[in-house]
């Protein structure tokens, strides 16, 4: 299958994970304020070219630092909040986020590969239709969430990688929202 062949339109819905697709992910540690919170580059520019695309993107994230204790669940609204006002202002949306706070070892239905995020967001956004939708994210668990809901796959990695469970692979979310509309300028 080739990108090119695929045509996105506002039928489809666009599912994201947070850390190492949107914002930096801290090795070993958690994004737990704001000013620990940084964009990866062409972030802001890339959610503007999907707002005009996809008729609704959807974060989807597991944040077990909650259930660790390490950071409250008002902190992570906050974040949650000011990413959203940031990528508003430069063109973008979120229409929804659902995040996982449960911890790995739970194996709760919410926390990705399980998923309970995807089908919160269809009980919330009943148009939404998980063979017109896409998963992008950086982990194995965001990759198998997605298969496990029909939907395409899109794994943020600066490697090649050859997987049942990758459709296809871009080293940043730029590069694909590159491939899936009007090219963005530098």
């Amino acid at each position: 299958m080739n990108l090119n062949d695929l045509s996105f339109t506002k039928e489809w819905t666009l599912f994201l994970d947070r850390d190492g697709v949107i914002s930096l992910k801290l090795p070993d540690d958690y994004v737990m304020r704001w000013e620990d919170f940084r964009f990866l580059e062409g972030v802001l520019e890339a959610m503007a070219v999907f707002s005009k695309i996809f008729g609704r993107i959807i974060l989807v994230s597991n944040q077990q630092g909650v259930g660790k204790g390490l950071m409250s669940e008002e902190s992570l609204e906050m974040i949650d909040f000011r990413m959203r006002q940031d990528i508003a202002g430069a063109g973008g949306r979120i229409d929804a986020s659902y995040y996982s706070t449960h911890l790995a070892s739970q194996n709760h239905p919410d926390r990705k590969p399980g998923t309970g995020m995807g089908l919160k967001a269809k009980a919330t956004f009943p148009e939404i239709d998980f063979s017109k939708s896409v998963m992008v994210g950086d982990s194995a668990s965001d990759m198998e969430f997605g298969k496990k809901l029909g939907m395409l796959t899109v794994l943020i990695t600066d490697e090649d990688i050859k997987d049942e469970l990758v459709a296809f692979c871009f080293d940043s979310l730029r590069n694909f929202a590159n491939q899936c509309g009007q090219p963005m300028t530098t």
